[in-house]
């Protein structure tokens, strides 16, 4: 009897490791890069890694939502490009109207609103082709993937747009707001708590929530209670792209200038971070603080690696193992919890 509830208080210890794995990687990671890297805890350093984080854990927020109901989306990293084409294109050029022979200039909000609906509208066509065409969401988001990149390169036929800091005559002043700091603090970071804690409120409180759960961990049971999935799939999606536009805002506000290659394969840090944080790739599981953990991870490695010297090929190696272990310990936590819950039915009887 004594040896079974020793076993009993193993598992249970070994199961509280594995759900605070990530935050336990977090201090590991701190400690290491601390040591190994010059200045690595220094205020400039932190903020640095502070606005990184932001733009990795936004981004990663949507594919929560995404990975959730089981489905995946590549083509954020994309949006990420367009969106900051799309912002830098009507601050720097405005836009024309041929029939008109006019340009109008919009203001920064005006500005902010039309790329977070442009968006929005890319991941509502992921979801309708995801749904009402019955394409896997791989090569769905693949698909758009491409295009996203493409328009951001014909959007100005692969140029930058540069010093982007608006003019006053024409009304459209204050867009680096977005990438400086306030209090101290990286604007990007405020938005991405703002932003954590609405739509980790919308999962956890919700019947909207409760559906994206439903969806991915069983989709024909939800569909047959009742749940509208091609609907909450589709609103999923446009979250996800809603989150890259954002993100597209901050980076190009940071740079205060707008490049077509910006974001790419950031759909890959987005992945890692909610994965990282407990999501599993199998959908039905995950959590928005969970995610930013991860998201804290993955913007410590990567600037942990920069400052160490780390070539960036080793960088690339190092994040897909980090991928890859996370997916096996998550699937190690699915297993150990089933058989848990097993004997625990069994010694019920």
């Amino acid at each position: 009897m004594s040896s079974n509830k020793k076993e009993s208080n193993n598992n249970a210890l070994m199961m509280t490791l594995l759900k605070g794995r990530t935050f336990i990687v977090l201090i590991v990671l701190l400690i290491f890069f601390s040591i190994t890297a010059n200045n690595f805890l220094s205020v400039n350093t932190l903020l640095l890694i502070g606005k990184h984080v932001a733009l990795y854990g936004i981004i990663a927020i949507g594919m929560t939502y995404v990975i959730i109901t089981g489905g995946i989306d590549l083509s954020v990293g994309a949006v990420v490009g367009l969106a900051g084409m799309v912002a830098g294109g009507l601050l720097q050029k405005g836009l024309t109207l041929q029939f008109a022979g006019v340009t109008i200039y919009f203001s920064v909000p005006l500005v902010v609103i039309i790329t977070i609906i442009v968006g929005a509208l890319i991941g509502v066509i992921n979801g309708i082709i995801i749904t009402k065409f019955n394409v896997a969401p791989f090569i769905a988001t693949l698909g758009t993937m491409y295009i996203c990149r493409g328009f951001a390169n014909l959007h100005s036929n692969g140029a930058t747009y540069s010093d982007l800091k608006g003019y006053e005559g024409l009304g459209n002043q204050g867009w680096t707001f977005f990438g400086s700091t306030l209090f101290g603090i990286p604007v990007g970071l405020i938005i991405l708590a703002i932003m954590a804690v609405i739509f980790a409120f919308i999962l956890k409180k919700t019947v909207f929530g409760w559906h994206v759960f439903s969806i991915g961990g069983n989709e024909k049971a939800a569909k047959l209670s009742g749940v509208k999935v091609d609907k909450v799939k589709i609103l999923v999606y446009m979250i996800s792209g809603i989150c890259a536009a954002v993100v597209g805002i901050i980076a190009c506000s940071q740079l205060a200038a707008a490049h077509p290659a910006t974001g790419e394969s950031w759909e890959m840090n987005a992945i890692a971070a909610a994965v990282l944080g407990g999501t599993s790739m199998a959908g039905g599981i995950g959590t928005i603080g969970g995610t930013i953990v991860g998201a804290f991870v993955i913007g410590v490695i990567n600037d942990g690696m920069v400052m160490c010297g780390v070539s960036e090929f080793w960088q690339m190696v190092i994040k897909g193992l980090v991928i890859i272990v996370a997916v096996v310990i998550d699937q190690f936590q699915r297993n150990m919890e089933a058989k848990m819950a097993l004997k625990a039915r069994n010694e019920s009887k």
